[in-house]
């Protein structure tokens, strides 16, 4: 069933309700991001704001007459779009077709109904992995366009792409304030820590796992050595309330820690042992893909608007995630 978080702590006047008043639907929102938004939002809440957060259970998104139902039955004026097909990068390579068919019908029925039911802000969530794979770094937002993705997921890049379009077309055709962020690697509680259709991070951490049970060596697949800027769920979750309040451009942000805070695959998998307290050997099967090397972003527009906003260290938001995986190990999905 869809959470539904009610941010009223008086009962505002009736003009109130009816000229301020903003509810905002989630959708996606019992996953990895959107459980950090829910975090957010009841550690800081607004009175004029009504979160609801829907989960696959809800709306298959895939569906337009699905789709269409959900926005009719709660009639939102805002919308966060988390909703994705989403994969690591071997469940990608083998079936690229399905995600970029599955994630542009989840992205046009729900601009579509975005627009029908007269959503005034939509904030969609994109990827690093939509920019050009041949490019000068640090990459930027106005980069998204430039050349082909990397071969490895370029069906979920393209349908990526195809928001900011959208976006654009929204605004220019229907003056809609639809826009997009673009956050890098994300970690933290409530992601999918499934063995091999996961990210990196949560991947790793089930596996050392795993290996901490039957002893022995840790095995990294690559060599360990490509780059990466990781942000945690609720630092991104702060960043993306802040777009939805307060970001007032059509184009896309990214959001992002500092690019000296780039880290290599081999250097997560040793601050994951730590967190872990992992004692065996750490070992790299060099014969197994690594996937684009770097891609590096810069965060100079987040910079201009927050200058001042402090991002988790990834030692402790590390800490934190395996935490939260031992504790939740029975029920987390896996």
């Amino acid at each position: 069933k869809h959470q539904q978080l009610k941010m009223a702590t008086s009962n505002p006047s009736k003009k109130q309700r009816t000229d301020n008043k903003i509810k905002v639907l989630v959708t996606g929102g019992t996953g990895l991001v959107g459980r950090a938004i829910e975090k957010v939002v009841q550690s800081d809440p607004r009175e004029n704001e009504e979160w609801i957060f829907l989960s696959s259970k809800d709306a298959n998104l895939m569906d337009p007459v699905a789709t269409k139902a959900v926005f009719e039955k709660h009639k939102p004026t805002h919308c966060i779009h988390l909703a994705a097909m989403v994969g690591g990068l071997f469940k990608n390579l083998k079936a690229n077709l399905d995600f970029y068919r599955n994630n542009m019908l989840i992205n046009e029925n729900v601009l579509s109904n975005c627009h029908e039911v007269g959503v005034v802000k939509c904030v969609s969530c994109l990827s690093t992995c939509i920019f050009p794979d041949k490019t000068s770094y640090p990459i930027d937002e106005t980069m998204v366009h430039l050349g082909p993705p990397h071969d490895s997921n370029y069906g979920y890049s393209y349908a990526k792409r195809m928001i900011d379009v959208q976006n654009r077309g929204y605004h220019d055709q229907h003056n809609r304030m639809y826009t997009s962020i673009i956050p890098t690697n994300i970690y933290g509680p409530h992601d999918n820590f499934h063995l091999k259709d996961s990210h990196v991070i949560p991947g790793l951490i089930h596996r050392m796992y795993n290996q901490m049970q039957s002893g022995g060596d840790f095995e990294c697949w690559g060599t360990g050595k490509p780059l990466r800027q990781f942000i945690y769920s609720e630092d991104l979750a702060r960043l993306i309330v802040w777009t939805l309040r307060d970001y007032e451009e059509i184009t896309p942000i990214i959001l992002s820690v500092d690019e000296e805070d780039e880290v290599s695959i081999g250097d997560i998998v040793r601050k994951i042992a730590k967190a872990m307290d992992f004692k065996g050997e750490i070992k790299f099967d060099t014969t197994k893909a690594d996937g684009q090397f770097k891609k590096t972003a810069c965060n100079k527009k987040l910079r201009k608007y927050l200058p001042d906003f402090k991002f988790t260290p990834i030692d402790e938001g590390l800490k934190q995630t395996v935490e939260w995986f031992k504790d939740n190990f029975d029920t987390l999905r896996k």
